[in-house]
């Protein structure tokens, strides 16, 4: 696995941690990590991951920062 898509997925990892942790009550970020896990998931591990995948992955984080602050 490519070292870049490896610290992708840990940083969605997280994202469905706080997903968990906070349940389904807002529906735009549980939408938005379903898409990058989606997203991330039909991505090819042995290459940088997409600059779609990162706008996805910046969009969730975004909502994450959102409903924590």
């Amino acid at each position: 696995m490519n070292e870049n898509y490896r610290e992708l997925k840990e940083r969605i990892r997280k994202l469905y941690e706080l997903l968990s942790a906070r349940g389904t009550g807002n529906l735009q970020f549980a939408q938005a990590v379903s898409k990058v896990r989606r997203a991330a998931k039909h991505g090819d591990r042995t290459r940088d991951p997409s600059p779609e995948l990162r706008v996805l992955l910046e969009r969730a984080e975004d909502l994450g920062r959102a409903m924590t602050g």
